[in-house]
Parts: structure tokens; sequence; C-alpha cells
């Protein structure tokens, strides 16, 4: 996958008062102000989105930690008994430091640092780092989700140069999710799949990202695929857990223990 995008892409200030914020951002991400384009990344009330432009454009795609599904998930999930908590390791008194490689909209990162894991996120496709980064913003203004937020960190960047240039102590987990070309990433609804494909395309570099992260895991690697994907290739998941749509590949290295009391 390109860092840059493919797509015509301006940024849009709803309103008078959010000018000057999305000439900022349009200086940050090197996109225009003005002019054709496919899509609109656009600075608002509600935040930041990204909203398809033309006849029959899709609704707008944007990272929402409060309320939508993310709030009915947190409300009334499986919590620790959910297959992604299975396949992390959390388990009773063990809650691993992880990190998530191919974070996307971070939903999977926020619901594993609602169960109470430390979550770095790394995102390298610009927009989407900025769509995340908002979201992660505006989150720590909801008393009851903060302490969610605050359990979250941003990088961006290249994931693979990020995990081989690694310093401090390395996350007991890294969790992988890579655009599979062949197939839409069952966590996306329709709507995100316009943006995503065309905006992000498909991960090519997944096995030098896996090998990345096998090698700076301390504990274990887990892999989401589309349940009749090929693992990726290189070395083979220990196991997987299989659901209806997805699958996760477990590439083990150590035991995660019970924290201390």
């Amino acid at each position: 996958m390109n860092d840059v995008s493919p797509i015509n892409i301006r940024i849009d200030a709803l309103a008078p008062e959010f000018v000057d914020a999305a000439r900022q951002l349009a200086e940050q991400l090197q996109l225009p102000m003005s002019g054709d384009a496919e899509f609109a990344l656009q600075l608002g009330t509600s935040g930041l989105q990204l909203q398809e432009l033309g006849e029959a454009a899709a609704g707008a795609v944007r990272v929402d930690f409060v309320e939508g599904a993310l709030a009915h998930r947190r409300q009334h999930g499986g919590g620790s008994g959910q297959m992604i908590a299975k396949a992390v390791g959390i388990q009773p008194g063990v809650r691993p430091r992880l990190l998530d490689a191919t974070a996307g909209l971070g939903r999977d990162g926020f619901v594993l640092a609602q169960l109470g894991c430390e979550v770095t996120l790394i995102e390298r496709q610009p927009i989407i780092a900025a769509l995340l980064a908002d979201g992660l913003q505006r989150g720590l203004s909801d008393e009851e989700v903060q302490p969610i937020m605050q359990r979250m960190q941003l990088l961006s960047g290249n994931a693979i140069e990020l995990m081989q240039n690694w310093s401090g102590e390395a996350p007991q987990v890294i969790y992988l999710d890579p655009m599979f070309p062949h197939r839409d990433k069952s966590s996306l609804v329709k709507k995100e799949m316009r943006v995503f494909r065309p905006l992000v395309g498909a991960d090519d570099d997944a096995p030098a990202l896996l090998a990345a992260a096998l090698a700076l895991a301390s504990h274990r690697v887990v892999v989401k695929r589309p349940r009749k994907a090929p693992s990726i290739a290189g070395q083979q998941p220990g196991y997987a857990l299989e659901g209806k749509s997805s699958r996760f590949d477990i590439y083990p290295k150590k035991a995660l223990k019970t924290r201390a009391a």
C-alpha cells in the first residue's frame, strides 16, 4: 500500500469558523482547499469527516467513539468473551500491552482498550490517521469514553519502519488487520469500503509487516483474516480462532502471565 492517496481529495470547511483549522490541515496533509475532487475531507461542528462527492455518493465516514456502533458495542458487547479478546490473550488478570499496527478507523483498538489494554495505534495513511486523531480527541471530552481514550496512543507513519526502529519496551502483543486484496474487510460497512479501497488499496507488503511484528512482539502476534483467506506468506501461525466471516491467526512466542498483585 502506498502512503500517498491515489484519489483526488480536497479540504472543505463546513462553516466560516473552521476555515483557519481547515487551512492548517490542508497544509499538514498537502491537499488543496478548492477545485474538482472525488472526495472532500470536511471540518465542521461534528469533527472531521471524509465525504465522497458526485452523484450517488455514499455517506460521510468519520471516527466516533462516543455514539453509534461503537457506543452500542461498548454498552452491549461481549466483553472479554469476544473472539478478538481471546485472540490477543485477554484473560482474568491478563491485559497485554498491545500494538495495533494497522489501526484504520480504530475500532478493534477501541474494543481492546475498553477491555483494559494499553493500546498503541499505527496508521500510515495520513488521511485515515487524521480522521482517527480527530475521533480520539473528541472522545477525550466525553466523561464515559475518556478513560478508554487515555489508554489509546496514535502514531502516524509506516508501521514496518516504526516497528523496525522501535525504542523502549516492546509490545507484548501485536495485532494486524491488513487490507485483503480480493475481499472486503468484514469489519467495514459498504460506504466505508467505497472510501477505503481507492484510498488505501491492498496491503501488498503484508509479509514484511508480519515479519517486523514477529521480530518485535514479546509474546504473540495476531493477524485478522477473512475466514477462507490464506495465511500471510512467511511463518505459519501456530493456531487460529475461526468465526463466521473472519478468523484470527495466532503466532505465539511465549505465554502471557497474570500480573503480580
